[in-house]
């Protein structure tokens, strides 16, 4: 599959709320929630007035003209949250655009500007049961906390 992974533009942040939708780890045989869901304080808090904080920071994956997913970072009082210095991460991708390398692309780019961005570590949350949790690992996050359904994972990048 063809794609590149850009800078997501400031017109399309509004897209944060379709990935933030796109980002709820749904375990097989349960019902997706609502969209409405999204607009929950606690899911909020990745995506109110993104942008207009300095450790904001968005990537995109484009494939067939469009985008098909993004990462983004922000220091906020998340799921992830370890302290006011640790930009959290939020990542989505299509369906269709899953394992195939795009989700770990994305992850690799943002840790990268980060560490250009002199951030010295970076952190997420995820349900225990996503797969996704294994390719954190493989990127070199490691579980730092955890509770019955999720695990704090911390990456340190220099």
């Amino acid at each position: 599959m063809n794609y590149t992974i850009r800078e997501l533009r400031e017109d399309e942040y509004p897209l944060l709320n379709e990935f933030l939708y796109e980002a709820i780890f749904v375990p097989e045989g349960t019902e997706p929630p609502p969209r409405s869901i999204i607009d929950a304080p606690e899911l909020q808090v990745y995506v109110s007035d993104f942008g207009h904080e300095p450790d904001d920071h968005a990537l995109a994956a484009e494939a067939d003209g469009a985008v098909v997913g993004a990462v983004w970072v922000r220091i906020m009082d998340d799921y992830g949250h370890v302290d006011d210095e640790t930009p959290s991460f939020a990542i989505s991708l299509y369906q269709e655009y899953r394992g195939q390398g795009i989700g770990t692309e994305l992850m690799r780019n943002m840790l990268s500007l980060l560490e250009k961005y002199g951030y010295w570590r970076a952190s997420l949350a995820v349900q225990k049961e996503n797969y996704a949790a294994k390719m954190y690992q493989k990127l070199g996050f490691e579980i730092v906390n955890e509770n019955e359904s999720e695990y704090i994972m911390v990456k340190r990048l220099r």
